[in-house]
Order: structure tokens, then C-alpha cells, then sequence
């Protein structure tokens, strides 16, 4: 039984280039250096002494320049291509990244960290560009599923090493690390794979492609486009209210706020492919895994109501990976699904800057409803709670959109 087990997980990555290992390897050196991001609102309100409310502007900076960043990175990718772009985003952000500790102040932090997102996050867009000409059609799902684990096993390695560095050497450690992970990565691509064209097979992401039309006159995917918004940005507490609320309410300091992340990379690096792969097998229905995932998440921030115990953060992570592994990979493949043959890369623009929405408004809600003026952390965890339980809502009306369209 585990053999088998074993070996149908091991199967899962069988079949790719060379090329897609490689872009994983540099995936993972890439997000394991990225330590500043989990430890940015600790960063400036303990170290830098800003305000909670100064905190979330310069989150909202981030997520701006992130989305800008990732409509720029696909414009520039069509034009001169999706490898010229890699090398240069992860170049010259590593060398932003040396620069960014020596800037301490409120405005010039927020001219800072909007244009390192807008260089880096220009990397997003070609990298998935990249991975339509080095995969093959047949294994694309999976490359892009292979590059995702990267990340999670990034993530889970990045914070603790974060948190250590923070412990020995303080804050300033950490922008090295991830200007130095950049960098390093970005050569080993540059020397080991050379520059390919995309290929000029036509897509086929959507199995029963819809009839030609504009992506605005979508009603039903604009609804779930509504879903992907709440649900990430419910998400994003894991990098901005949480690892405040760690120190504050229960005393922790940065090496157990790095471990608790990382528990959630490592739960998703080892359960996401089976549960995604279950799921399949079973041919169970994308929106209804959906919205189990947002009532996950709404579990997670409820619980965290209950505060008389440590071990109610471990909990809540394990609620919230949940929702992330649930809600994540199926909402990116009904997303594919949903795009008319054609029409893919209009319907995954939007959907992807979702996510940087949620990361601008995910950051200054946050912050605001934190402040002691407007309610503190338990009311931001019953706001949070809401909001996901909206977003399992909005996602049952996008299942009886659906159904009516297939009556």
C-alpha cells in the first residue's frame, strides 16, 4: 500500500526536460532566499519603529509595485522575450536588495519597495511564458504544479533560515541573503540554459473551450475572479498581521515565527500533489474543492479568537495550508478552464493580478483594523473569518452559474 502510494507520487515528476529542472532549481534557490518578505512588517515596526498604519502603506507600495510589475514583465515578455526579462529581473534585484537596507524612511521606503516589486515581479509572467517552451504541451499542468512545490519547498526553508540570521546577525543579514539568492540563481539559469523561442503549438489548456467573447462580458468568471481576491487576500495575513500578532500575544520571536511558516511550506510541499492528484483521479469538481478551501480559511482565523492556548497557532496554520492547498492549484486550473481557446492569456492576466490586488489591500486592512483605535487583532481575525465565509458564498453562486449554463 505505501509502496504504491510511493510510487504513484514519485510518477507525478517524471517526464520533463531538462530545461523545467533547472528553472525549478532556480525556483527553489530563488524563494528559499526570500527571507525578507515573512519578516517585512516585523522588520518595520520593531526595527524601523513605524506606526501600524505607516507599516500598511508600505505594504500597499509593495503590492502596487507588484501588480504594475507583473502587467509590465508580460508586455515586455512578448516583445523581447521571456529570457531576456528573467536575467534581467532577478539580476538587477538582487543588486536592489544589497541597496534596500540602507533606506529607513516612510517616503523613501515606499519609492523603495515599489520599485524593486515593479523589477521583480516583471520575473512572474516570463518565467510561466518560459514554461510554455520548455515543457512539453502533454506536462505543462504539471510543470507549472513542479515550479509551485519549488516554491513551497522555498518557503519552508526560507523563513527558518531567515529567522536564524535575524537571531545572529539582525535584520540587516537578511536583504544580503536575498539579494545574493537573486543573483545566484539567475547565473546558474543563464549558464545552463540557453534562450528558446516559445513554441508555436497552439495552447490547449481549455478542454471544452467556451464561444468567443470578451472576458468583461463573463459575469460568471468575474464572480470568481471576486473569490480568488478574497481568498488571497484572507491568505496574505500569513505574511503581515500574523508574524505581529506571534510576538505580541504570545512572545515568540522570529525563529519560531519562521518555523510556524515553514510547517505550512512543508505541509504543501509533501500534500498538495496527492490531494491535487485525488482529486483528479476522482474527477471531483473544481468549484465545490473551492469552496471547502475557503471555509478552511475561515477556520483558521476563527480559531485564533479562542487565545488562551499556544498551540491554537498551529492549529490555524494547518486550517489555513489547508485552504491554500484546497482553494489554490483548482481555482488556477478552473481559471484555464474557463478561458475560450484564444482567449487564455486575457483571462489569466486578470486572475493573477487578483492576487496582487489582495496583497495591496490584504496588507493595509490589516494594519488599519489591528490599530488599537479601530478594534485590535481579534476583530481583524473575525473580519478575515468573514470575509472568507463571503468568498465560500460567492463561489456557490459561480457553481449554480455553472449549472444554469449547462441545464
Amino acid at each position: 500500500m505505501f509502496s504504491q502510494a510511493f510510487t504513484r507520487y514519485i510518477n507525478n515528476f517524471r517526464g520533463f526536460s531538462r530545461e523545467i529542472w533547472i528553472l525549478t532549481l532556480i525556483t527553489f534557490i530563488n524563494r528559499a532566499g526570500t527571507m525578507v518578505l515573512p519578516f517585512l512588517s516585523k522588520y518595520l515596526k520593531e526595527d524601523l519603529h513605524f506606526s501600524y498604519d505607516q507599516v500598511g502603506w508600505i505594504l500597499v507600495s509593495f503590492g502596487c509595485g507588484s501588480m504594475a510589475g507583473s502587467w509590465i514583465g508580460g508586455k515586455l515578455s512578448d516583445k523581447i522575450g521571456f529570457y531576456k526579462v528573467m536575467v534581467f529581473s532577478l539580476f538587477s534585484t538582487g543588486i536592489l536588495f544589497f541597496g534596500l537596507q540602507f533606506v529607513t524612511s516612510f517616503e523613501g521606503l515606499c519609492f523603495a519597495m515599489f520599485g524593486i516589486m515593479v523589477i521583480a515581479d516583471m520575473f512572474r509572467p516570463a518565467m510561466f511564458v518560459s514554461l510554455g517552451a520548455y515543457a512539453k504541451p502533454e506536462n505543462r499542468t504539471r510543470a507549472l504544479t513542479l515550479v509551485r512545490l519549488a516554491v513551497n519547498l522555498g518557503f519552508a526553508a526560507g523563513p527558518a533560515l531567515g529567522g536564524l540570521i535575524i537571531t545572529g546577525i539582525g535584520y540587516k543579514g537578511l536583504f544580503w541573503a536575498d539579494g545574493a539568492s537573486c543573483i545566484i540563481s539567475i547565473l546558474i539559469f543563464y549558464i545552463l540554459v540557453k534562450e528558446k523561442k516559445k513554441s508555436k503549438e497552439p495552447e490547449t489548456f481549455s478542454e471544452e473551450p467556451l464561444k468567443k467573447r470578451s472576458v468583461w462580458n463573463d459575469a460568471t468568471f468575474i464572480i470568481f475572479l471576486f473569490t480568488s481576491f478574497t481568498t488571497a487576500m484572507v491568505f496574505f495575513q500569513l505574511f503581515t498581521t500574523l508574524p505581529l500578532y506571534h510576538r505580541e500575544a504570545y512572545g515568540l520571536t522570529e525563529l519560531h515565527t519562521g518555523l510556524i511558516m515553514s510547517f505550512n511550506g512543508l505541509m504543501v510541499f509533501f500534500m498538495e500533489m496527492p490531494i491535487v492528484g485525488y482529486f483528479e483521479r476522482k474527477n471531483f469538481p473544481k468549484i465545490k474543492i473551492i469552496i471547502w478551501g475557503s471555509l478552511f480559511f475561515a477556520a483558521s482565523f476563527f480559531v485564533l479568537l479562542i487565545n488562551v492556548w499556544i498551540g491554537i497557532l498551529l492549529l490555524s496554520v494547518v486550517l489555513l495550508t489547508f485552504g491554500e492547498m484546497f482553494c489554490f492549484p483548482f481555482a488556477n486550473s478552473f481559471a484555464l478552464s474557463r478561458a475560450p481557446r484564444g482567449q487564455e492569456g486575457k483571462y489569466m492576466a486578470l486572475y493573477t493580478m487578483t492576487f496582487s490586488m489582495a496583497h495591496i489591500l490584504s496588507a493595509k486592512t490589516g494594519m488599519t483594523i489591528i490599530s488599537h483605535e479601530h478594534g485590535g487583532y481579534n476583530v481583524n481575525w473575525f473580519f478575515m473569518g468573514c470575509a472568507a465565509l463571503l468568498a465560500a458564498a460567492a463561489t456557490l453562486w459561480v457553481k449554480n452559474r455553472l449549472k444554469n449554463e449547462t441545464a
